[in-house]
């Protein structure tokens, strides 16, 4: 499955917004990604907001956050906050639990683990 048909084969904006929420509070709550969490802000308002215009074009459905951000840039905003094998593994983790968690259908969490892998490995910038 191509990441573009993701966003409508997952249910849309509801689902989406459910999943975003669903990882961040996971990370709120859960001391197994404390290394991820001190990276953000104590108010995770922004974060989710910004998680979620990102993943809506990321996963074929509107391009909110080019729309109010422009480009992506992923790893470049990614830059000042240390991001080694940790991170990027609390990270996956977190996620690959808030799919199941909301009952993401096998093949489309398959698909988003996938490419939630490739780009979390792609954010690294600590040497190990």
């Amino acid at each position: 499955m191509h990441l573009s048909e993701v966003y409508e084969r997952m249910g849309g904006k509801v689902v989406l917004q459910r999943l975003v929420d669903c990882f961040y509070d996971l990370m709120d709550e859960d001391p197994d990604y404390f290394a991820i969490r001190k990276l953000h802000p104590q108010e995770l308002c922004s974060s989710r907001q910004k998680l979620f215009m990102f993943l809506s074009g990321w996963t074929g459905g509107p391009s909110l956050y080019i729309e109010k951000y422009g480009e992506p840039r992923l790893r470049s905003r990614h830059l000042p906050f240390p991001i080694g094998s940790v991170e990027r593994d609390q990270w996956l983790s977190c996620m690959n639990r808030a799919m199941d968690i909301i009952g993401l259908d096998l093949q489309l969490k398959k698909s988003l683990a996938t490419a939630f892998a490739q780009t979390a490995d792609f954010m690294r910038n600590q040497s190990e």
